[in-house]
């Protein structure tokens, strides 16, 4: 069984990653943590549909149909939906309604449904148009920059803007290149220390609440299909 994942980075600000699926024989996969919110557009024999992800505090299973191909972005932090409050799209979804294989509905209009190539000139259009936004405030925060607000009023803002807190960004982040870094064959031992575990059960805990996999999973490439690009595609 294949899950052919890719993803891509961006010029873009306001994008995180973009990425393409296609699935041969794999009925479900492996749905790893996310701290960001996104747009996915497939195809199923014949039918076209589209959906807002949310993002995802822990590891879990989601259904694959088979022969579905898949168009993907990840907004970048700190982003949102004037439509869709960040908090309500926390662990869960919305699919959009009216779904054709050249367009789909947000925010009350009708948009072109793109391809792998078009995904930034889409975002643009959606920037400019009003209907995705950003904390100003929480974007100084993500280059580094101390606002002058209190720490309660930074939580509150950054909590508002992306549903999660600070630490579970750092943590989820955090896991997700462990995973990376494993798959790619680096001992464990140099990922604890690299990524500043406290030990190698420490990682253990943060794998598999957050990608669902173990450190010998990973170096294997066992466990199934998962949505994490991890080079060469996920197979069981």
């Amino acid at each position: 069984m294949v899950l052919r994942f890719q993803t891509r980075g961006s010029d873009s600000t306001w994008v995180g990653t973009v990425w393409t699926c296609t699935s041969e024989q794999v009925t479900q996969m492996t749905s790893v943590a996310a701290v960001s919110w996104g747009l996915v557009f497939w195809q199923h024999e014949g039918r076209a549909y589209a959906t807002v992800s949310g993002p995802e505090t822990r590891a879990g299973t989601a259904p694959v149909p088979e022969g579905a191909s898949f168009v993907g972005v990840e907004f970048a932090v700190g982003t949102s939906l004037r439509s869709l409050p960040a908090a309500a799209l926390v662990d869960g979804g919305v699919e959009l309604p009216d779904t054709t294989r050249r367009t789909f509905r947000l925010d009350g209009a009708r948009w072109e449904t793109p391809g792998p190539d078009d995904v930034e000139a889409l975002v643009d259009r959606l920037v400019r148009a009003g209907a995705v936004v950003r904390d100003p405030l929480v974007a100084e925060v993500l280059r580094g920059r101390r606002p002058d607000v209190s720490p309660r009023t930074l939580e509150r803002r950054f909590q508002a803007a992306t549903g999660l807190t600070q630490g579970t960004v750092r943590q989820v982040e955090r896991a997700r290149e462990a995973a990376t870094l494993l798959a790619a064959g680096v001992p464990i031992a140099e990922v604890v220390c690299g990524l500043e575990y406290f030990d190698a059960p420490h990682l253990a805990r943060a794998l598999r609440r957050y990608v669902g996999r173990t450190a010998r999973q990973l170096q294997d490439g066992a466990g199934g299909a998962i949505a994490l690009s991890l080079g060469q595609a996920a197979t069981s």
